[in-house]
């Protein structure tokens, strides 16, 4: 048989064809190495000489999936579907075929790939190797057999938690669950699947009995399988509100998983059509797509980031143990500086705690913990000890004196070329840099709360940030799993602006009579989650009060803070550390809070203000108008130009609901001139916070979106 693929590596060996996929960087399902597939598999039928086949991969990659960037672009479901039954066609084939296939899984075994692998007689896992089907997480669910295979294989229980959360298992609970029948050593694989092979050969074994689609003794009775289904969208009810895929695949296993595994198929197919060409999953894509080039400015191509091993971090604190967490989890050498001795025990008490998730999940023994601590923590009281970092972070007092005292010491301590990155979540970057020789080191890496899960990072600019040091800080970002969103310099930078664009609409309405209940409704609804109220007492309504005052002083009259916000900051209830905000923690549930209700009505009475309906729908508008307005004018401002930068930014700084694709998407959507023509009725009722960007108007009027193509 032929072995001079392009995309596969082929090679006979003892009457068995080994075909590997070859596909870099992770062995994707692109239509090319499927054609190349299709024919490798052929022709090891049709060779008297090859008795069986074995499946595997190169590199660290079984196969990681398809290739969504086709899958993004088909809009008709009906002309689609007659492709994807030509690929199950095929998957059936595997399984029927005379001719042993074994699947030897190197690595990565996902999606189409684990599919592939089912559709083989036996499975052989290098131990240590992730196996799943994470479909959901792009809005779609399994469409080559996924839904059928696997419940027949490990049960519908194990098959349905893995399917709605796409979550990965190892190779050790794969063949556990049964989906595979060996782990071999990494080195030793190969041998194993070549030795099971034999098996079939000699007749220990026989296809016939191996074929996934013909298992049922796993499958659950009518009564278990209606019992289970109902529990499972029972616990899905407040997860997977607003998205598609999870709801058709429980009802992939109410109409599948009978004894004609056919009819099965054209249910997934069907269920899979109605998925691909929802919006949910285009917005889905989006964002992994998005994700993957997030930080690939062009203004750094090419530049070959400074390595980094060790990292000083400055001060102790809840957001300084949350970033050293991180560091220490990602290999990094992690050096903890504090004022004092009694400041340092107790952030790396508190850098201990934030490894409680990873402990009682076992992803960490208490020994390891420690021997990490031992091996890659350091502390120290003097700056000095800094001296041979190749990373600064700093996360010490909000204050700009405090911050350049420090900046300026440490600039005499460390190399010329340490990267300088400050965690404030409000001072001007650009102003902080000032006091040094060397102001194009300093950037900003701001971090969200709790650092060591949230997945933002914020890199700012300040005005002479040099192209290096953002290369160096786009590639650290990486290397501790952040996505990476680049902004520039300016009041608020992107997300607490863009957020407070969004919910400081709140108190225009309530300010005109809305009730502020509804308002906290329909943005849940939305898919925020919380709403304006509850957010504001969780951050602070102290804090929230004081940047907005910044904001009024360095963005001028639209900022100003409305006089309803002020009665409401005097009231001295300032949130969840105060026990009362908007609300009052006191209570369970928590209720609202009596005294910023009598702030509300005396400013009722004081300005003869009637309570007023407005629907959720309404209210949503409201709301969402004011947010893409504000997103416009930071575009229009420079703080930042990437559309796809910003929605990332917003659902993965602020929770933004993923299914809506962004803030921007969302925008676009809606349509334009439509959001033009909201915001000018807001403002005519609620004033200059309301004026449309001129980019806004510019971009409606030329018929203009946000995603170009």
């Amino acid at each position: 048989m032929q072995t001079d693929y392009k995309w596969l590596k082929v090679e006979v060996m003892d009457g068995v064809a080994v075909i590997a996929f070859n596909n870099p960087p992770v062995n994707q399902l692109s239509e090319h190495m499927v054609l190349e597939f299709v024919d490798a598999v052929q022709q090891a039928w049709a060779d008297q000489g090859v008795k069986a086949i074995v499946l595997t991969g190169t590199g660290k990659n079984f196969v990681a999936g398809a290739d969504i960037t086709q899958l993004v672009k088909i809009t008709d479901k009906a002309r689609f579907l007659p492709l994807l039954k030509k690929n199950h066609e095929f998957h059936n084939a595997l399984e029927m075929s005379r001719k042993p296939i074994i699947a030897a899984v190197n690595g990565n075994c996902l999606g189409g790939g684990l599919e592939i692998a089912m559709a083989c007689h036996y499975r052989v896992a290098a131990a240590g190797v992730n196996l799943g089907l994470p479909e959901v997480k792009l809005g779609l669910l399994p469409g080559a057999g996924g839904t059928q295979r696997l419940p027949r294989l490990i049960g519908l229980p194990n098959a349905m938690d893995m399917i709605t959360t796409g979550k990965f298992i190892k190779a050790d609970q794969a063949f556990s669950y049964g989906l595979v029948d060996q782990v071999a050593p990494a080195e030793g694989l190969l041998k194993a699947a070549l030795a099971a092979a034999q098996k079939f050969l000699s007749g220990q074994m026989t296809t016939a009995t191996r074929m996934a689609s013909q298992r049922f003794t796993r499958l659950p009775s009518a009564a278990e399988k209606k019992a289970l289904l109902a529990y499972g969208r029972s616990m899905m009810a407040q997860k997977a509100r607003g998205y598609i895929a999870p709801w058709k695949i429980m009802e992939c296993f109410e109409r599948g998983l009978t004894a004609d595994y056919l009819r099965d198929i054209e249910v997934e197919m069907d269920m899979f059509g109605d998925c691909l060409v929802s919006d949910v999953a285009k917005n889905l894509i989006g964002i992994f797509l998005n994700e993957r080039a997030a930080g690939r400015l062009p203004r750094i191509k090419g530049l070959q980031p400074a390595p980094i091993k060790k990292v000083g971090m400055l001060g102790g604190g809840v957001m300084g143990c949350g970033i050293a967490h991180l560091l220490l989890s990602n290999g990094f050498e992690c050096v903890l500086w504090d004022i004092n001795e009694q400041a340092v025990s107790k952030g790396v008490e508190s850098v201990k705690k934030t490894f409680a998730y990873k402990l009682k999940k076992n992803k960490i023994t208490p020994q390891a913990l420690e021997e990490l601590l031992a091996k890659k923590l350091t502390t120290t009281t003097r700056l000095e000890d800094l001296a041979g970092v190749d990373l600064v972070i700093e996360a010490v007092l909000e204050k700009m004196q405090v911050k350049q005292d420090i900046w300026k010491k440490l600039e005499g301590v460390c190399r010329p070329d340490v990267v300088f990155g400050t965690n404030t979540s409000a001072l001007p970057i650009t102003e902080m840099a000032s006091v040094l020789t060397d102001p194009g080191r300093m950037i900003g890496l701001h971090f969200f709360n709790p650092a060591e899960r949230m997945p933002l990072l914020e890199i700012i600019c300040a005005q002479r940030t040099s192209d290096q040091t953002l290369a160096t800080s786009v590639a650290f970002a990486r290397a501790i799993k952040k996505v990476p969103v680049v902004v520039n310099d300016g009041p608020g930078f992107y997300v607490s602006r863009q957020l407070g664009g969004l919910m400081g609409g709140a108190v225009y309405l309530i300010a005109d009579g809305v009730n502020g209940a509804a308002i906290e409704k329909a943005m849940m609804d939305f898919g925020m989650p919380m709403g304006p109220a509850v957010l504001s007492d969780l951050t602070g309504i102290d804090i929230n009060y004081h940047v907005n005052k910044t904001f009024e002083k360095r963005l001028g009259p639209r900022y100003a803070v409305h006089p309803l916000t002020e009665a409401i900051y005097q009231v001295g209830d300032y949130g969840r550390k105060t026990g009362r905000g908007y609300l009052d923690y006191s209570q369970n549930p928590p209720v609202p809070n009596p005294r910023v209700v009598e702030a509300v009505i005396k400013y009722y009475m004081e300005h003869k203000v009637q309570p007023r309906e407005m629907s959720q729908q309404e209210i949503i508008d409201a709301m969402l108008a004011g947010g893409i307005n504000e997103a416009a004018y930071m575009i229009q401002e420079g703080i930042c130009d990437r559309p796809a930068d910003m929605d990332l930014a917003m659902i993965y700084g602020t929770g933004f609901p993923p299914y809506r694709g962004g803030i921007l998407r969302y925008a676009d959507k809606w349509g334009l001139p439509k959001v033009v023509a909201k915001l000018k009725e807001l403002e005519a009722r609620y004033g200059v916070r309301y004026q449309p960007a001129q980019l806004l108007e510019d971009m409606a009027a030329s018929d203009k979106t946000f995603y170009q193509s």
